[in-house]
């Protein structure tokens, strides 16, 4: 079939003017919503035809594929209307937190320039998962202290709650002293911006971001209730984002840690990373 052919095919396939006050499709379906002549099908109506300039064909030389690939980017960027994806500026927010048992505020673009960010949502405070995770990200502070990184906890509770939790001794299912602020979102608007909030129970789920230098989001994983994250994850995922930005001609492999072999991302120098594993 000619592309000509192939285009008038396509359109025809697509919609058909109205017969007797049905939308005909030449697959069989037919449309009886109602009896006027019907405006095409909203699902349908955005498929482009074949004519469509984005969609005419052409053939690159094999030049041009080789040079397009050497130089395409593997930084990915969203699209700005599906924030909090990765990629994005992270959706700025200023709240109330509890840190060294003081109530304090806390601005997320006060970072920006200065240092990365771990931000964590947890369900509610005096439960059970929540408190493991909570002290394991503060007993090593100190290693994200080391690169520059700033942790981040919050949930949907007051800062009267998240003070009397850490005002109980971690054997009594308390957190004691934090070495980071915990953030209060009792308006979950927080929680909604990045996605987390279980609308129906009020609560988020356990969803962790990391966030560069710039206000970008490089990193995200969210947990349903019943399944706590792992801090060494965390940091090793931390310290590959962090080496690709130092060298942007490299990319970490499935499980890389600091020290191991990173990989260039070109079809003929990748193999000097396959060929010594």
């Amino acid at each position: 079939m000619h592309l000509e052919e192939a285009e008038e095919e396509y359109r025809v396939w697509i919609i058909e003017p109205p017969i007797g006050g049905r939308e005909q499709r030449r697959d069989g379906v037919t449309n009886n919503a109602t009896k006027s002549p019907l405006l095409p099908s909203p699902s349908l109506s955005f498929l482009p035809t074949l004519s469509s300039p984005s969609l005419r064909l052409a053939r690159p030389s094999p030049l041009t594929s080789i040079r397009s690939t050497s130089r395409r980017s593997f930084a990915v960027k969203a699209q700005t209307d599906d924030l909090p994806l990765v990629g994005n500026k992270a959706p700025d927010f200023e709240a109330e937190a509890v840190f060294d048992q003081e109530f304090i505020k806390v601005k997320l673009s006060e970072y920006i320039g200065k240092k990365y960010v771990i931000l964590f949502f947890y369900p509610l405070d005096f439960t059970f998962v929540c408190p493991t995770e909570i002290t394991a990200f503060s007993d090593r502070y100190a290693e994200f202290e080391k690169l520059n990184t700033q942790v981040l906890g919050v949930s949907v509770d007051s800062v009267f709650s998240h003070l009397a939790w850490v005002q109980t001794d971690r054997k009594s299912g308390g957190l004691g002293d934090l070495n980071y602020p915990l953030i209060s979102d009792v308006t979950k608007s927080i929680s909604k911006s990045f996605g987390v909030l279980i609308h129906d129970q009020g609560i988020a789920l356990r969803g962790l971001f990391i966030i560069d230098k710039e206000g970008v989001i490089q990193h995200s994983t969210i947990n349903n209730l019943g399944i706590g994250r792992s801090v060494d994850e965390t940091m090793r995922t931390l310290q590959a984002l962090q080496y690709i930005q130092e060298n942007p001609d490299e990319v970490c492999p499935a499980g890389w840690k600091p020290g191991e072999k990173s990989m260039k991302p070109d079809p003929k120098l990748s193999k000097e990373y396959f060929s010594a594993i």
